[in-house]
């Protein structure tokens, strides 16, 4: 009797699956490569660095702007920063960052279009010359342009501006950063099947 129930599972579950794919389109997606700078302008870590540059991909799926409206995106970020230590007594940082991020296209139809990001990230944050590294959570907020020119590939620039807070044991406040970062990159679109 299990087996037959089990088989009457499995062909239901491949038919249901088989005439869903049918009605399904694969959304368009976006990968972009960015590179440029970030300033520490606030923090309560007691090592100083708050110049450095680094570089992100980002890999997002198309959510709206389907029938002629603005295009809205979801993606995953990859990034990495080196930032420079400012002067003795300070050491160098490194910083990965990983998470989510949504972009809202603020126009639609134009050369230029303007966007407006917001970013939930994780960071795992190391200094040379100490021991173990510090995980923390990052808020970001983004503006930017796009511009699609007669090609595939779609160059932007946005401004960053950003809120980390890295928890510590027995310390109730943790560690906390505030930074604004300028980049610039490029955008590839998948084209969307039929």
């Amino acid at each position: 009797m299990k087996t037959i129930f089990l088989l009457l599972f499995l062909f239901s579950f491949i038919h249901i699956t088989n005439a869903q794919e049918a009605s399904f389109r694969r959304v368009p997606r976006q990968i972009s490569l960015e590179t440029g700078y970030k300033n520490i302008f606030s923090t309560t870590f007691d090592n100083n660095a708050s110049h450095g540059g680094g570089f992100m991909i980002d890999y997002a799926w198309k959510l709206s702007g389907f029938s002629n409206n603005k295009a809205a995106y979801i993606s995953v970020p990859l990034g990495y920063w080196n930032m420079n230590a400012d002067g003795s007594g300070n050491e160098n940082m490194k910083i990965i960052s990983y998470g989510w991020t949504v972009k809202h296209e603020l126009a639609k139809n134009r050369k230029m279009i303007p966007f407006a990001g917001y970013s939930l990230l994780l960071n795992q944050l190391s200094i040379n010359n100490t021991d173990g590294k510090v995980f923390g959570h990052q808020t970001k907020f983004d503006l930017g342009a796009d511009f699609y020119l007669e090609s595939k590939i779609i160059p932007f620039i946005k401004v960053e501006y950003s809120s980390a807070r890295f928890p510590a044991l027995n310390d109730a406040k943790g560690n906390k950063m505030h930074t604004w970062e300028f980049k610039m990159g490029v955008r590839f679109n998948s084209k969307q099947s039929d």
